[in-house]
């Protein structure tokens, strides 16, 4: 395998992202799950992260799921839910019970872990006065060795894109405060910031064409 400075990111290519991407998917997510960064020491179950904030999206009804990758592989994703409203009620009765009985209450060996098993039973909706507004969320991530070179924005604006053809009038996304590069990049792209408390900047766009 080619060490990460030999990588040629002129071969990196998009495309659709379905179930087989999953473990990929899973990788990504754990590699940038601290405000962007390696979030792997803080998790005991690799694989647990992913599972709460990425994989749905490729299983779920209607939703959208891109993938970058080059040639060591997957290096990056956008997955997006066109109706949050819809996802939330799919989460609760097809994706959360078996995660629930595989990682019941009080478990989790870090705290992070934890802390991902008590969402996991105790999932928060959306405010419903935002997602008559902003239907639709998404969650982006790219490992660094395809940051700053516009797949970020090309990944996300293709997600605008098809979540606009359908009809979708407006997203909105939570991004961590610690990630000042994120906050930053959605600022760039036209998100307005909407709302700030301890779980997250929230930002929303309208339209998304």
């Amino acid at each position: 395998m080619a060490s990460v400075g030999r990588v040629d990111t002129t071969s990196a290519r998009m495309r659709p992202a379905g179930a087989p991407d999953e473990p990929a998917v899973r990788r990504v997510c754990l590699l940038t799950g601290l405000a962007g960064a390696d979030a792997s020491d803080r998790h005991a179950d690799p694989e647990l992260l992913g599972m709460v904030w990425a994989a749905p999206y490729l299983h779920a009804p209607g939703a959208v799921a891109l993938v970058v990758e080059d040639e060591e592989g997957v290096a990056g994703y956008c997955v997006a839910a066109a109706d949050t409203a819809a996802f939330e009620r799919w989460l609760e009765a097809d994706w959360l019970p078996p995660l629930r009985r595989a990682h019941p209450q009080g478990s989790g060996d870090t705290p992070d872990d934890a802390a991902l098993v008590r969402r996991l039973h105790a999932w928060p909706r959306a405010e419903p006065a935002l997602v008559v507004a902003y239907p639709a969320h998404l969650h982006v991530d790219l490992l660094p060795r395809l940051q700053g070179r516009r797949w970020g924005r090309r990944l996300v604006e293709a997600v605008l894109t098809e979540l606009g053809s359908r009809g979708v009038a407006g997203l909105h996304l939570v991004v961590d405060p610690a990630n000042t590069a994120a906050t930053g990049f959605y600022e760039r792209l036209g998100f307005e910031r909407l709302a700030a408390d301890g779980g997250g900047v929230t930002y929303g766009r309208r339209p998304l064409g």
